[in-house]
């Protein structure tokens, strides 16, 4: 039985990895990265190059208090590939925003970058919260890759419908608030469903 702390602190000592690809909604992962920090989570952030254009990665390193992988190959790194090390400490992976291109790329098991290639060696659950013009999710393409990652138990929160980034468009893509990720995966542990 769970102590009442625990269950009022689900994400204390989770060590959760936070996939952020590139689209405007990467500022919200920044806001993401704090949420999960303060309620006591182990956040290590891996970005694609296109979020790096959205987003420094400082203010992730800052944010999170640990460095940012950005390659695979990295030469300061002790010998340990990062995504391997990772994926034997992870509690979970998000990824937030998940762009088009990310969820094609983890329904064909494709790793040609620091995130792609770190998500096919976690066994952690795995979040997404897309975030794509409304036309690119409608896509027959993402539908199904929607489908398959879904049938092999990755958990989708959002995207929301509203107002996107292109100008006069409304529909679903907006990626979901950052409080109501955080929401989901307390969710996740407090039901004690994996640690």
């Amino acid at each position: 039985m769970s102590s009442p702390n625990e269950a009022d602190r689900p994400l204390a000592c989770k060590v959760v990895c936070l996939g952020v690809t590139g689209g405007i909604a990467a500022y919200k992962a920044a806001e993401l990265c704090s949420m999960l920090v303060k309620r006591g989570a182990e956040v290590h952030v891996l970005m694609t190059a296109a979020a790096r254009r959205f987003v420094g990665e400082l203010t992730f390193e800052t944010l999170s208090h640990n460095p940012v992988i950005t390659e695979l190959f990295s030469r300061s790194a002790e010998y340990d590939p990062e995504h391997v090390a990772l994926a034997r400490r992870a509690s979970a992976a998000v990824v937030a925003p998940a762009t088009a291109n990310i969820l094609a790329k983890m329904a064909c098991g494709i790793a040609d970058d620091a995130l792609s290639t770190a998500l096919l060696t976690f066994d952690c659950p795995c979040f997404v919260a897309p975030a794509m013009n409304s036309r690119m999710w409608k896509h027959p393409a993402t539908v199904e890759n929607v489908r398959r990652l879904k049938e092999r138990g990755v958990v989708f929160i959002g995207p929301a419908e509203g107002p996107l980034a292109c100008r006069d468009e409304e529909g679903p893509g907006r990626m979901a608030e950052p409080a109501e990720i955080v929401e989901r995966l307390e969710e996740f542990f407090r039901a004690g469903k994996r640690s």
